[in-house]
C-alpha cells in the first residue's frame, strides 16, 4: 500500500504482534502461503480507523476493514463471534449477526470480555489468531476486495491481507449484507 513507508511479511514482524496472531502465523495452514499476509508499523496513537485515514490518506476508508467481537444469546448461553466489516459500514448485528448464530439476542461484546477472550488489544482485534470456537462472520464485500487493511492485534501496526484469504480463514463464512 503506497501510504506506508515500509510493507514487510508479518511473519517476519511476529515480534511486534500479539501472541494469538504470532502463533496463527506461526502455525499457518492457510490455502494462500503465510507471505500474503503483511504487516505495516502504525502508531498505536493512530489505529483508530478515523484517525488513520485522516493521517495516511482518505483513501484507505474503503480498502480498510473492522473486526468486531458481538455476543450471541440465547437460553442462557452466550456465543462469542467476530465479524468482519469494510470499515465505512456498520455490523447488522440485529439482523444477519443474530439470524446466522441462532441467537435470541445479539450485541456487541464488551471491550473486557472482547479483549480477555481474544488475547488482543481494544482496537486492533483482528480476525487471525482468533479462538478456533468463535465463528468468523466475513461481509461478502471484505472477500471480494483486493486487500485489506486490518487490525494485527495490538494497537500498534496493521495487516495487509487479501480479501479472499479473509474469506478461507478457518471457521469462516461469508455473508452478503453482513456490513450495511
Amino acid at each position: 500500500m503506497d501510504a506506508f513507508d515500509e510493507v514487510r511479511p508479518a511473519v517476519e514482524c511476529l515480534d511486534l504482534l500479539t501472541a494469538p496472531v504470532a502463533d496463527a502465523l506461526r502455525a499457518w495452514r492457510g490455502s494462500e502461503p503465510v507471505e500474503r499476509v503483511l504487516f505495516v508499523d502504525t502508531d498505536p496513537d493512530k489505529a483508530d480507523t478515523a484517525v488513520l485515514v485522516e493521517n495516511y490518506g482518505p483513501w484507505l476508508l474503503e480498502q480498510s476493514a473492522n473486526c468486531v467481537v458481538v455476543a450471541g444469546k440465547r437460553g442462557g448461553e452466550t456465543t462469542l463471534a467476530a465479524c468482519l466489516v469494510l470499515a465505512h459500514t456498520r455490523v447488522d448485528v440485529n439482523g444477519v449477526v443474530r439470524r446466522h448464530l441462532g441467537a435470541r439476542k445479539a450485541s456487541f461484546a464488551p471491550m473486557d470480555m472482547a479483549t480477555g477472550e481474544s488475547g488482543m488489544e481494544f482496537g486492533g482485534i483482528t480476525p487471525i489468531g482468533l479462538p478456533a470456537a468463535w465463528p468468523l462472520l466475513v461481509d461478502a464485500a471484505v472477500a471480494d476486495i483486493p486487500y485489506a487493511l486490518i487490525g494485527s492485534g495490538g494497537r500498534r501496526g496493521k495487516l495487509i491481507v487479501p480479501g479472499k484469504l479473509l474469506a478461507g480463514l478457518p471457521g469462516a463464512a461469508v455473508l452478503e449484507g453482513l456490513g450495511a
